[in-house]
């Protein structure tokens, strides 16, 4: 690597007490309250496996209908290889910069120093900040869903409308916001991960059981449409793949980590990608065996056949009550990079954390953030066509392509290097899939379009 610069691990008072390096530059409130690094490996793959592991595994089964067997769990495996290559070719970096004195705690950071401000600016920082505040409005969707779910299974003629669970469940995220800071969440994130196991298991034990029972449907694996459709349907499904393996927050997570984080973050991928392979390829493979081509864009939807529930009303309720409280973990994780910037906007890093000073503004601008996701799941609850669009547009590029430049920018690999062709191969690739990828998100707004409404009760 680097020789260490010696006038730049100079550590300040309040540096020491958060355990982070100084970066030759005075950190911001930001940097010092929400991501304070004190966390170990441990801790790192319960962040990790509780940003990329959720309920929108549920899609995976539909995915396959797209794609078919060989084609959609080829997509899942090498979705899988790569972003574990791509998260561990990030870390490298970001220890890197560290060894060198410089190190960075946040995507944009990383895009400022090795790309140039411009494309922090302009591009990577507003990028991250729209998946992640994507994510949390999804989230919140989601849970109002979960929520009127449950309540249809007890009152199936019952009155209540989508906004209104939707209002009920943004409660819990509300009030899990004025956790202090990141590293606070470890604990939460770590029943996520019992919960994401729950349910999945929950999901593939009700997709066999359906599909040994007397009420399967009639197995059909070919995949339906048009020649055009096929393709349209086949990049929705890679799209869908790739979506459910994204990130887009590595570097505020390795900055949870106390220094020295060398080899810290490759534990961290080690224990969440082992969830991943256990819950990704058990509900994808249990839930297209059983339904084939009729899987649905969530597959608990099958789950109901004909209005009526196809297994115990009680299993139903404890998998949608274990995805419920994960859905929450999920959106107070995805707030993070938000809750960052108000820090650095609002808070005096002068001041300690909990002084009546930063925590007045803390409780204001986090509550506003959550209430304004809430607002916007309600009044859009066609998010989900939504964020497939920002899945091409942001997943992929933050997940798929910037590691890979970052770390040729960064190491300047041999041209006859492997590595160098292999990162090059994936970066032209996911720039394809980037492309068409959009075109087929818009395609099928387009044909939902008709279907939209403000404040629909879906």
């Amino acid at each position: 690597m680097g020789t260490v610069v010696p006038d730049s691990m100079d550590i300040s008072t309040a540096q020491k007490e958060t355990n982070i390096p100084d970066s030759s530059e005075k950190l911001d409130a930001g940097a010092l309250f929400v991501l304070k690094s004190k966390g170990s490996w441990l801790h790192c793959g319960y962040h990790l496996t509780t940003s990329i592991v959720g309920p929108v595994i549920f899609s995976l089964p539909f995915s396959l209908t797209l794609l078919g067997w060989v084609p959609g769990v080829m997509c899942l495996i090498l979705a899988a290889l790569v972003t574990f290559y791509a998260y561990n070719l990030l870390s490298v970096v970001l220890e890197h910069h560290e060894q060198l004195g410089k190190r960075q705690i946040r995507f944009r950071d990383m895009a400022r120093d090795i790309l140039g401000a411009g494309w922090s600016k302009y591009f990577v920082g507003p990028l991250q900040f729209a998946i992640c505040y994507g994510a949390v409005i999804a989230c919140t969707l989601l849970g109002g869903q979960s929520l009127k779910f449950i309540y249809l299974l007890y009152h199936p003629n019952g009155a209540m409308r989508l906004y209104e669970f939707i209002i009920i469940f943004a409660f819990v995220p509300l009030f899990l916001a004025q956790m202090p800071s990141f590293h606070s969440l470890r604990y939460i994130n770590l029943v996520s991960l019992v919960l994401c196991l729950a349910y999945s298991a929950c999901v593939s034990a009700g997709s066999i059981y359906i599909g040994n029972s007397k009420n399967a449907p009639t197995r059909d694996y070919s995949i339906d449409g048009s020649q055009v459709n096929r393709i349209f349907g086949a990049f929705n499904g890679i799209s869908i793949i790739s979506t459910t393996y994204g990130c887009g927050i590595i570097p505020e997570i390795q900055a949870t980590i106390a220094p020295p984080a060398k080899g810290k973050m490759l534990k961290g991928l080690c224990i969440c990608y082992a969830v991943i392979v256990t819950t990704y390829f058990c509900i994808a493979v249990s839930g297209y065996w059983a339904f084939g081509n009729q899987s649905m864009p969530t597959i608990l939807t099958n789950f109901m056949g004909d209005g009526n529930p196809l297994l115990p009303t009680w299993f139903l309720l404890m998998t949608n009550i274990f995805t419920l409280m994960q859905l929450a973990a999920i959106a107070v994780i995805y707030l993070q990079p938000t809750n960052e910037v108000f820090e650095k906007w609002f808070a005096n890093p002068k001041m300690d954390q909990f002084s009546i000073r930063n925590v007045i503004p803390r409780l204001i601008f986090r509550s506003v953030s959550v209430i304004t996701a809430t607002v916007m799941a309600a009044m859009l609850p066609f998010f989900g066509d939504i964020m497939a669009l920002f899945g091409a547009f942001g997943c992929i590029p933050l997940d798929f392509i910037l590691p890979m430049v970052f770390y040729n920018v960064t190491f300047k690999p041999s041209k006859q290097s492997t590595i160098f062709w292999v990162n090059t191969l994936i970066i032209v690739v996911s720039s394809g899939l980037v492309a068409v990828g959009a075109v087929a998100s818009v395609r099928q707004i387009a044909l939902d379009a008709k279907t939209y409404s403000l404040f629909a009760n879906m």
